[in-house]
């Protein structure tokens, strides 16, 4: 709890992204968007072209550059904190010619066979994410002897690769994959499970923001209506030793985890009085 974890906007340049589709397609909403987030507090906005939400089709590569560049461009020209979200090897390729300091891959580099070598030429930061199938099917009857033990032993697997192939271990994130391939109660027991994946050695990003789960256990069906839902998933995340939150809702998650951590501390941060 002495340092606070960093949060990570969520910036969909999509027309179909499961919460928030058509919001931010358009690069000037886009750029206003991930500015709105970088005021409110966050660390790192996350720009995807690209929906990996459950039933999701591919989307062809220079269809997925030709939306996101120009919001990488303008944000970089502006020194912006930003990753981006993308499984092709290409539009990392041409992110990182841009500066992107982080790349997030939802497919924890095996989507495309180029992904390994070109995070190991540059020297971003990456995000391996554990997903059990494509987003197409993922969702179809999920099944794990010990969900828990079978994504530490993938994440593990996945970065003795990367490091293999010359990325170090301290520019590594790990990303239990909260919604990818799993059912509600898997969700709930990776969250359960989530102290054990400090034995990773590396920082852990959770991303739950109002996901299908915080609607089963909240009844709230809308997406864009599980903020409560998805704050408390994300104190849970932070009570069990996530350093990185990727959320949509970057204001309201920045106040709760101020409060969170004074509360448990019983000590406020100098920046709060």
């Amino acid at each position: 709890m002495d340092t606070p974890p960093t949060v990570m906007g969520i910036v969909n340049v999509t027309p179909d992204s499961f919460s928030d589709g058509g919001r931010a397609a358009a690069a000037d909403d886009a750029v206003a968007q991930a500015r709105t987030q970088i005021a409110a507090g966050a660390g790192i906005v996350d720009i995807g072209g690209e929906s990996t939400r459950p039933g999701a089709k591919e989307v062809p590569l220079e269809e997925e550059w030709r939306r996101i560049a120009p919001v990488l461009e303008r944000l970089m020209a502006e020194a912006a904190p930003v990753s981006v979200d993308t499984r092709k090897a290409e539009i990392m390729r041409r992110a990182i010619a841009l500066g992107v300091p982080v790349i997030n891959d939802v497919s924890a580099l095996t989507f495309d066979p180029d992904s390994v070598g070109v995070v190991a030429e540059s020297s971003a930061e990456v995000v391996l994410m554990h997903a059990r199938g494509l987003p197409e099917t993922m969702q179809d009857n999920p099944t794990y002897d010990d969900v828990a033990d079978e994504v530490l032993s993938y994440l593990e697997e996945r970065i003795g690769v990367c490091e293999a192939a010359g990325i170090d271990r301290a520019r590594i994130i790990a990303d239990p994959g909260i919604g990818f391939g799993k059912s509600f109660r898997h969700n709930l027991l990776l969250f359960a499970a989530l102290p054990r994946f400090r034995e990773l050695g590396v920082h852990i990003l959770v991303g739950a923001s109002r996901k299908g789960f915080v609607g089963w256990l909240s009844g709230v069906e809308q997406a864009d209506q599980r903020l409560g839902g998805s704050i408390g998933a994300a104190l849970a995340a932070v009570q069990n030793g996530a350093d990185i939150l990727r959320v949509h809702d970057v204001a309201e998650t920045v106040q709760a985890i101020t409060v969170y951590r004074a509360a448990m501390r019983g000590q406020a941060d100098d920046a709060a009085g």
